[in-house]
């Protein structure tokens, strides 16, 4: 037998407990009987109500399991314990009789009613219990078994031990009552053997029902020598014997016990042990025949009971028979039935197979060892036009064109070798139209199968695929808008243009301006003046040139064979194409571009080292440098590339790195620049100003790193430092200074502004250094007024209801409007410097603007602050015009914090011209 167990393992540590429990139980108790520890009556008290105690807790086990089970399960084991509480009811009964004199009642008592329902009940209870498809003849068959089996072995018993040593008047109803209990405990003993392999297969695990088995045998040992001891009237209550029955109802707690495994354990047992299954109740019968026979020859005459015994076993024969036939015809009418739906099951794919092959995609085509096609599909005048009966019985090289033909034998000459092997190729098969079509074949070879005995082949039509590949590919190295190449196709071109020659040329070319075209038109007018610019530069290059679009509004051309003369005419011929206006809807368009070109011939050793597309690359970026180089001289020119670009770009890369590396070890440092009082000459606050020790390069200008951190997006990490810090300290010298208000200001760039949480950011600030809101500026540029500027002003609006201060710096070099400074809610104006630089002297066109701005802002309600005051005489003027507040080299350079915070101590008592 070989077992398939379910995965999962079952914790059966609780089980082991009540196994150790019950097992030491049984311990002392055999000890106390075998011993007879205080003597005969304590031994029999204890037998006495030990056999009370134990089957009530079996069948308070058994009605515990029935707990674990539904429907036919646990009513079954409810049964079974109410078999054991009866014969527990028939124990106490006698406990009441004989208790405490000890003793054993007559045969038959109404203790033996009890004792007989056990033998009836468990049964039932096994025959309910489910089985796995188990039908009834089978399940009454082996209740017939048990019953053969049973009076078999009475048969045997009476003939060699009771019979020899019965005497008269001990063969009433008590003695016959006593030979039944025995034969009962066979009988359900025999029934458990018959439905262990039943209930492995259905609960994975029998050893409940085992356990159950093993007692009942316990009880049939018992029950055996109970008879024996009676019938030599022998038997003395609390003797060795009882332990068969205390020991089996020990063994059904323990199986009662014993956890329910989920999943099934299917079980298979060998020919030879189902065999012996079978045979078992007919070897029993045929030593109960022989056992008789012998009676009849030594004993010379015929007992009533062998007689009644012989027939009983006669008709449980038969009866056995009978459900045999029963069965025999259900299993029959199944196998009728299943090999009916086998046959039609079998038919249906047979249907199924030709339909799938008749409408398949793929053509199937058998041949043979010798090339001659022995099956051919019908989808084959589907795909390729031609009716299938034209191919049988002919070879297929026959058929095909010369160079397929060859290609198929030296396909199928590959997977001869090797039975089961396959092969896969593409051919070109012509349609029964003429059209060639690109087909992929399939050989498998199953010349050994003998149901196929050829070459298999699987051909599909793959020209959809083809195509669609084709399609992708195109769209993978074109841009779908212009429709010509895209970065990754250029780069291709290039490499291999590179591999040839270094006597090539690339043009990195960028619209100036193009994102005010998206703006102010919309993204379709923007594609379509796209579209148009791809055209205007395929016209100014020659066919073999490689134009492409990288993406946005850059472009590329790849001029190969060509001097740089020729190259930078054609940038000229782009330059002055792209001058002239450009249609868009009803729209005339100017725009302008910027091109950088690279030559091959200036790349180095070490950038066509790894091979040409990595020099390819280096042409890419070193056109890209030239490209910003021209942006930067202004738009609407060229520029050739030169060597120190890249030094510049190494440079600025180094520089980047440097920057991200200073502010994550926080080495950046403030400055502090303070801002006068214009009435009381004192210092009312500072504007925060980052500075940038650098530990090799010394201290770099703030114009040379701040573009950078607003390029790279560092100013946004930047600003918040700067914030941060500059609101820390502030709130220091305030709490020096005894709370005195100390203003502080912070420029904040545009792409801080663009941030959707620098709102939230202020307020986190705030709230981390305790800085009043009141007490903080922030300085932005005009070029915040007009860009996005619902969301800007959206933005200022969540920054004014904080409380805090927003001011525009540099205010009269930007393009804002009046219409703008009304709209916001801005406080304070700082006059730019060079409108402050040219006061003191002669009246001129700045010193009236200077003072325009000043009335401007005292007619909207706003401060106004002049920067870069750095005589007495710039002093004099904006004081005559009313101007609030300045800052400039005439108090004080941005200095570092340990002086500044001396200058506003200092500045508290003391006004600041007493200081100069």
């Amino acid at each position: 037998m070989t077992l398939n167990n379910a995965e999962g393992p079952v914790d059966i540590r609780r089980w082991l407990r009540v196994c150790l429990a019950v097992f030491s139980v049984l311990v002392v108790l055999a000890v106390m009987l075998g011993a007879e520890v205080g003597g005969p009556d304590i031994a029999n008290d204890v037998s006495t109500w030990a056999l009370v105690v134990l089957p009530t807790a079996a069948a308070g086990a058994c009605l515990w399991r029935s707990r674990l089970f539904t429907g036919r399960g646990r009513w079954g084991w409810m049964v079974i314990a109410a078999g054991l509480l009866s014969w527990g009811a028939g124990q106490a009964y006698t406990l009441a009789q004989t208790f405490p004199h000890g003793g054993d009642l007559d045969i038959p008592s109404p203790a033996d009613v009890g004792y007989l329902g056990l033998l009836l009940l468990i049964p039932i209870g096994l025959l309910i219990l489910p089985s796995a498809s188990q039908p009834l003849a089978n399940r009454a068959r082996s209740v017939l078994d048990g019953l053969l089996v049973a009076a078999s072995l009475v048969l045997v018993g009476w003939v060699f031990v009771v019979d020899p040593r019965i005497q008269p008047g001990d063969d009433g109803l008590g003695f016959y009552l006593t030979l039944l209990y025995p034969l009962g405990d066979i009988v359900i003993a025999t029934m458990i053997g018959y439905m262990l392999p039943q209930r492995r297969a259905l609960y994975r695990c029998s050893a409940d029902l085992m356990f159950v088995g093993l007692g009942v045998a316990a009880f049939a040992i018992s029950d055996i020598g109970y008879a024996y001891l009676r019938m030599v009237h022998d038997y003395q209550s609390g003797s060795v014997i009882d332990l068969g029955w205390i020991f089996g109802f020990g063994l059904v707690i323990v199986g009662a016990a014993r956890s329910k495994d989920a999943e099934p354990l299917k079980s298979e047992f060998s020919p030879r042990m189902r065999f012996g299954a079978v045979m078992l109740p007919y070897v029993a019968v045929g030593a109960a025949l022989f056992a008789s026979v012998l009676f009849h020859i030594t004993s010379g005459h015929s007992s009533p009971f062998v007689a009644y015994t012989r027939s009983l076993l006669i008709l449980l024969l038969i009866g056995r028979q009978v459900l045999t036939l029963l069965e025999n015809r259900e299993l029959t009418g199944t196998l009728e039935a299943r090999v009916e739906d086998r046959t039609a099951e079998l038919y249906a794919r047979e249907q199924q197979f030709h339909a799938l092959i008749r409408h398949s995609s793929d053509v199937v085509t058998v041949i043979d060892a010798d090339g001659t096609i022995t099956f051919q599909s019908e989808s084959m005048q589907r795909v390729f036009g031609y009716g299938h009966e034209l191919f049988v019985g002919r070879r297929y090289i026959e058929l095909v064109d010369d160079e397929v033909a060859m290609r198929l034998a030296r396909a199928m000459r590959q997977v001869a070798a090797r039975p089961y092997s396959t092969v896969t190729l593409e051919v070109v098969h012509t349609h029964q139209d003429g059209r060639k079509r690109p087909s992929e074949v399939i050989i498998t070879n199953l010349v050994d199968d003998p149901h196929v005995a050829g070459y298999v082949l699987n051909t599909r039509d793959i020209s959809d695929r083809k195509e669609l590949q084709e399609q992708l590919v195109h769209e993978a190295y074109h841009d779908s808008l212009t429709q010509l190449g895209n970065r990754a196709l250029f780069r291709d071109r290039a490499a291999a243009a590179l591999a040839r020659t270094t006597d090539l040329t690339v043009l990195h070319l960028d619209l100036d301006g193009f994102k005010r075209v998206n703006d102010s038109l919309g993204h379709l007018a923007g594609d379509q003046l796209l579209v148009q610019v791809a055209d205007r530069m395929k016209a100014c290059v020659r066919a073999e040139d490689v134009v492409a679009r990288f993406g946005a509004d850059e472009f590329a051309v790849l001029i190969e064979s060509a001097s740089t003369d020729e190259a930078e005419n054609v940038a000229r011929r782009i330059l002055a194409d792209l001058d002239q206006p450009i249609e868009v809807g009803h729209r005339s368009i100017h725009i302008r571009a910027s091109i950088g070109l690279a030559v091959a011939t200036l790349l180095g050793e070490a950038d066509l080292a790894d091979g040409p597309v990595e020099g390819a690359e280096q042409l890419l970026r070193n056109a890209d440098l030239a490209m910003h180089a021209a942006k930067a001289a202004g738009g609407s020119v060229f520029t050739s590339y030169r060597p120190d670009m890249r030094d510049g770009l190494v440079e600025r890369l180094e520089l980047e790195n440097d920057l991200r590396d200073a502010l994550e070890r926080n080495a950046l440092r403030l400055h502090y620049q303070p801002t006068i009082d214009l009435d009381t000459n004192e210092v009312i606050g500072f504007e925060a100003l980052v500075r940038w020790p650098h530990p090799t390069r010394g201290m770099i200008n703030p114009l040379d790193f701040i573009p950078l951190a607003e390029a790279t997006g560092l100013i946004v990490p930047l600003g918040k430092w700067v914030l941060h810090e500059a609101c820390r300290q502030a709130v220091e010298w305030s709490t020096e200074a005894g709370g005195r208000p100390l203003k502080m200001s912070v420029n904040v760039s545009v792409r801080q502004f663009d941030q959707t949480d620098f709102a939230e950011t202020v307020v986190a600030v705030l709230a981390e250094t305790g800085m009043s809101a009141d007490c903080l500026c922030l300085e932005m540029t005009e070029s915040v007024l007009m860009t996005d500027t619902e969301a800007n002003l959206e933005q200022l609006v969540r920054l004014k209801a904080l409380g805090l201060t927003l001011a525009i710096d540099d205010f009269g070099t930007g393009y804002s409007s009046l219409a703008y400074l009304r709209r916001f809610p801005i406080d304070t104006l700082k006059i730019d410097r060079s409108f402050v630089e040219r006061l003191g002297g002669v009246l001129t066109g700045d010193t009236a603007l200077t003072d325009t701005i000043v009335r401007l802002g005292k007619s909207l309600g706003m401060a106004t602050v002049a920067e870069g005051i750095e005589e007495f005489g710039q002093l004099a003027a904006l004081r005559e015009m009313g101007c609030g507040f300045a800052q400039g080299y005439y108090f004080s350079r941005p200095v570092p914090a340990a002086e500044a915070g001396r200058l506003f101590m200092e500045g508290a008592d003391t006004p600041l011209e007493a200081m100069l």
